[in-house]
């Protein structure tokens, strides 16, 4: 966790602090494939160059970044999970559960969707 500990000692909450932790191990573990990094201010992970996640914070909620056309493919499931959403991330309230399923199929699309990607973003026309 190495990567994210300069962007995690910034976050003055210490629940908050763990939970993002926490999720953030959770993806290394799962998808030891993935790099992590940070950029605009945010840690993401990547895969071969692109784009696959990104996290945030927010006094009220865990943002989680995995792309328009990921939202838009799980939308249904994230209502089903009571996360709110926009056309580019979805919310995960401090007090709520992770749902860790939802966050594992997403990233799982995301890999193989954007297998042959040579950019960090999808091209959206």
């Amino acid at each position: 966790m190495d990567t994210f500990s300069p962007y995690l000692e910034k976050i003055d909450d210490p629940k908050h602090r763990e939970r993002l932790s926490q999720v953030l191990q959770w993806v290394r573990d799962t998808f030891p494939e993935l790099d992590p990094r940070i950029a605009w201010n945010q840690p993401m992970f990547t895969h071969q160059g692109t784009f696959i996640i990104g996290f945030s914070r927010a006094k009220a909620h865990l943002a989680v970044s995995p792309e328009y056309i990921t939202l838009q493919q799980f939308s249904d499931e994230l209502e089903q999970a009571g996360y709110h959403h926009t056309t580019m991330l979805f919310r995960i309230p401090w007090q709520r559960e992770v749902d860790y399923e939802l966050l594992r199929k997403m990233i799982e699309f995301n890999i193989k969707d954007k297998a042959s990607y040579t950019t960090f973003w999808r091209k959206y026309e």
